[in-house]
């Protein structure tokens, strides 16, 4: 029973080397992770960059937490270590308080019903010669969704044309959703816009140009829908969500992304 139980110890790890294994595990999953967009999509943007930098840190300190704890205990012998520490802490603090009030006002927007047969809005995004990016093939089926079901309903759809696009993606869009069925009619095109605030605002023209019903549903990915909905409120629309379901493998990226634009919709 000795023999067993000095065998069981001795295999036994300290709870700090668990802790260890557990952030250099964490640091390099979430890194891949990152990655999946630039290696699948050639995507990369501030959202894996900010993302793959923030992961950096875990992963270092799980590296050499013996050595970080030192150095830290040697700084914060000194009086400008001391505030330099709590400084540094504070910042860390009030940025991820800043990303959970802003995870919080994604979910709530993406969760906003629409209008009863409210005119659908179609944000535009990329295209690839005759095929749409995974993105925007999320919002189009979302698009089809709703206009099936909802066969009173009419849709804007905006977008306009890329250096690298054959066609803005207005068209693109209004081609694809005919393919599928939807009737032409029932499709308006916005080809013009470069931004998300002037689909909105073209879209507006359109919808008041067309006297199609003024409350609208705005068709986006969910982390998108939050910043969507403040430009459509500066715009006076009354509108709700449709938000279109974004693959896991490109979540991470583009949600870190929205962060700062988030942010700067809030300072503009």
């Amino acid at each position: 029973m000795r023999r067993q139980k000095s065998i069981k110890q001795k295999f036994k790890l300290p709870i700090s080397v668990c802790l260890r294994l557990l952030l250099v595990g964490a640091g390099i999953w979430g890194i891949l992770q990152l990655l999946l967009p630039f290696v699948y999509a050639r995507i990369l943007n501030m959202g894996n960059a900010t993302g793959i930098m923030v992961l950096l840190f875990p992963l270092i300190y799980g590296l050499f937490m013996p050595r970080i704890h030192k150095l830290v205990r040697a700084v914060w012998q000194k009086k400008i270590g001391k505030i330099g520490l709590v400084a540094a802490g504070t910042m860390v603090g009030l940025v991820f308080l800043l990303a959970v009030i802003e995870t919080g006002c994604m979910v709530h927007a993406s969760t906003k019903a629409p209008a009863e047969d409210a005119t659908l809005v179609v944000l535009g995004c990329r295209t690839y010669g005759d095929r749409p990016s995974v993105m925007l093939a999320s919002r189009l089926d979302a698009s089809y969704e709703y206009l099936t079901e909802h066969p009173e309903a009419v849709c804007v759809v905006s977008g306009g044309q890329g250096p690298d696009e054959p066609i803005s993606e207005g068209e693109f869009m209004y081609q694809y959703l005919v393919r599928k069925g939807i009737a032409a009619e029932r499709i308006y095109r916005e080809t013009e816009s470069t931004s998300t605030r002037e689909n909105l605002q073209f879209s507006k023209k359109i919808i008041e140009a067309e006297g199609l019903n003024p409350k609208i549903a705005i068709v986006t990915n969910e982390y998108h829908e939050y910043r969507a909905s403040m430009i459509a409120e500066a715009l006076d629309l009354e509108h709700g969500a449709i938000p279109a379901k974004t693959p896991m493998w490109l979540l991470p990226t583009y949600y870190i992304r929205e962060l700062y634009g988030i942010l700067y919709e809030w300072v503009l």
